[in-house]
């Protein structure tokens, strides 16, 4: 009996929650493996580092918060 009958043998004899956890390693380990991966630049890494900076300082407390209440005043009142 080849190496693959056995498996499946071994499979159809597991409880069905076991069989499903089997299908998801299995299924996830395949996509892994066939899933096309993009090939970065290689400076990606130098190029995104900075990319949130600005010139400008950073909001402190109750700027933050009135522009928490606008936003909430666009979304819930117009």
């Amino acid at each position: 009996m080849s190496e693959l009958q056995e498996l499946r043998k071994k499979a159809l004899n597991l409880s069905v929650s076991d069989r499903l956890l089997l299908l998801k390693a299995i299924t996830d380990s395949l996509y892994r493996e066939l899933r096309p991966r993009p090939q970065l630049p290689p400076d990606f890494v130098d190029r995104m580092i900075g990319i949130g900076k600005t010139d400008s300082p950073p909001p402190n407390d109750a700027e933050v918060e009135a522009m928490l209440e606008e936003r909430l005043v666009e979304k819930y009142l117009k």
